[in-house]
């Protein structure tokens, strides 16, 4: 398949038929890993993360469209770094561990994995008490590496991706040190930082740099033989801060309910209120399609944006979060008719996957 898909239907078939049962099989690889842990708590962490957070693999592997005859390829590739991220994301979020010192050791996983020379073995966990993981987190960063050591043409986006992975592994540790904390270094952060995205609030702005969907649009173009250092950095620009904004801000609009329970930080609580929210979000979407039509394919990544939209809004956890029925019903007319399409789709998925 050389051609990006650029119109729904052949996303969702494509999607449904070629790209989720490459995805179920990676995960259930990695599944059957996890349960090999020895340590009881990392064990159940790394389960947890992929039970709960298998829609991120499906979500991030629509971009293995973009690679062509090496789908297959940007699928391991996605698979594995998200599993690292959402057991990273666990591993920091349900921690006993509150010292900002392991939780950049850990995430240093997520920039290894990004750099195939560096083949020197870590102890990823020596900062907290819990370490004997039987090399799970290592054969992920393993598998990372050996896709990007052989591919050709990774020159020209590695500086790209390793901005939005240094992004990344700043945001994670700002946010999960302790409650104090928290919000005085995401701002001091952000005030260093500011001049990436001036228009952003400093929670935006976070919710900007805590998606990892600019890294697969990267590596699964250039997987394609479609990658130049222009495309790469025409690509940075078309996905951050918007897109990966967009892509963030509604997660955590869907998880509000779960956060306020387990006294996780959610930036869309930072909000005055439902309304500020929506204005904002809606801004995200516009912001979003005006900026992806620079982008090679750009009805493939219109598609992407509207996809974002309609998938998070298709979430069962909606039911928890109080107004998201007015909420949504405002994101997906200003998202249009392909968001709403999507929307009907997934929800009608979730109902057959559940029968």
């Amino acid at each position: 398949m050389n051609q990006a898909p650029g119109n729904v239907i052949s996303l969702l078939r494509s999607s449904f038929q070629k790209i989720f049962p490459m995805v179920d099989e990676e995960i259930n690889y990695w599944r059957n890993r996890a349960e090999q842990i020895p340590d009881k708590e990392l064990r159940s962490q790394a389960i947890a993360s992929i039970d709960s957070k298998k829609f991120h693999c499906q979500g991030g592997g629509a971009y293995a469209l973009l690679a062509g005859e090496n789908a297959k390829t940007a699928v391991r590739f996605i698979v594995a770094y998200q599993t690292i991220s959402d057991y990273l994301d666990n591993l920091c979020d349900r921690s006993t561990s509150l010292d900002p010192h392991d939780f950049r050791l850990l995430h240093l996983a997520m920039k290894d994995a990004l750099n195939p020379d560096n083949k020197e073995l870590k102890n990823y966990y020596r900062l907290r008490e819990n370490q004997n993981d039987g090399g799970y987190l290592t054969e992920l960063v393993g598998t990372c590496q050996q896709i990007l050591e052989e591919l050709d043409g990774y020159s020209t986006i590695i500086d790209q991706v390793w901005k939005l992975e240094g992004m990344y592994a700043d945001l994670q540790v700002h946010k999960h040190v302790t409650v104090e904390e928290r919000i005085p270094r995401l701002t001091s952060w952000y005030e260093e930082d500011k001049e990436k995205a001036p228009e952003l609030s400093w929670y935006e702005y976070s919710a900007a740099a805590g998606s990892t969907i600019g890294i697969y649009c990267l590596v699964s173009y250039t997987l394609g033989g479609k990658m130049d250092s222009n495309i790469s950095q025409i690509i940075y620009n078309g996905y951050f801060p918007f897109v990966q904004g967009l892509h963030i801000l509604l997660d955590y609009y869907i998880d509000q309910q779960e956060d306020m329970v387990e006294g996780d930080l959610n930036f869309c609580h930072f909000y005055s209120d439902d309304q500020q929210m929506k204005e904002r979000l809606i801004y995200f979407i516009k912001q979003s399609n005006k900026h992806v039509k620079q982008l090679p394919d750009r009805k493939f990544h219109e598609l992407i944006v509207q996809g974002l939209v309609g998938l998070y809004l298709a979430d069962e956890k909606l039911e928890q979060v109080r107004g998201s029925e007015e909420m949504c019903k405002a994101l997906l007319k200003a998202s249009g008719n392909t968001a709403k399409f999507i929307n009907f789709t997934i929800k009608f998925y979730h109902k057959m996957e559940n029968s």
